[in-house]
């Protein structure tokens, strides 16, 4: 049963049934291999990310010395990103109420003791779009907030299967992962095998980037 954690924060827990994880893996694992992950790092201090990285669909959220932001291409190979997993779009369908499709899916690649720092996504044109989150791997500690990076924050357990929606009130919220829980998670059923380490935790991530309202990007 779905739980409105704040004003359009909602968490759909197991909103994706073991055979919707393996399918989504699955697909995942073809975009990682068309496009190979890659540890972005800060725009001022070159700092790496803990959390490895790749994406699909029309375009693509990067870090680097040029700052953050969305483009078309691999960074690397320079090559457009994959299309967006079916299994994730089913998810936007269902979940965003939104007229118009995701125009990027961020893959996150968590090992056991990478964290995310709290964050808030404001990168995009259009916020008036939520971000939907989907979790596969281990469990995870999301810590959220306010508008205000020093505003309390409160935390929740996310579990493999687990969908988040980010809209509303609730767009610029600042959040992030403290933890992995990888004894949580049956490390026999790593998700994304080759692209994730056994007690890893993959999250995906559905954005609109620029401004839609006729279900065209």
């Amino acid at each position: 049963m779905a739980t409105e954690l704040a004003p359009g924060l909602i968490h759909h827990p197991g909103f994706l049934d073991p055979a919707a994880r393996a399918r989504l893996a699955a697909e995942v694992v073809a975009v990682l291999a068309a496009a190979p992950p890659v540890t972005p790092c800060m725009p001022r201090t070159g700092k790496p990310f803990s959390v490895r990285m790749s994406n699909a669909g029309p375009l693509g959220w990067v870090s680097d010395r040029g700052g953050y932001r969305y483009q078309p291409n691999h960074p690397e190979t320079g090559q457009p990103w994959p299309a967006i997993p079916p299994g994730a779009l089913a998810a936007w369908d269902a979940l965003a109420a939104f007229p118009a499709p995701p125009e990027a899916c961020l893959i996150n690649l968590y090992a056991p003791d990478a964290r995310m720092g709290l964050h808030q996504d404001r990168d995009e044109a259009d916020f008036s779009a939520p971000v939907v989150s989907l979790s596969l791997g281990a469990s995870a500690l999301f810590r959220y907030g306010g508008l205000q990076r020093s505003d309390p924050t409160r935390s929740i357990r996310l579990h493999p299967g687990d969908a988040l929606v980010i809209g509303g009130a609730s767009r610029l919220i600042h959040h992030g992962v403290d933890r992995l829980y990888a004894e949580s998670h049956l490390l026999a059923e790593n998700p994304l095998p080759g692209f994730l380490p056994d007690g890893g935790r993959c999250n995906l991530t559905l954005r609109r980037v620029t401004p839609g309202v006729t279900g065209k990007p």
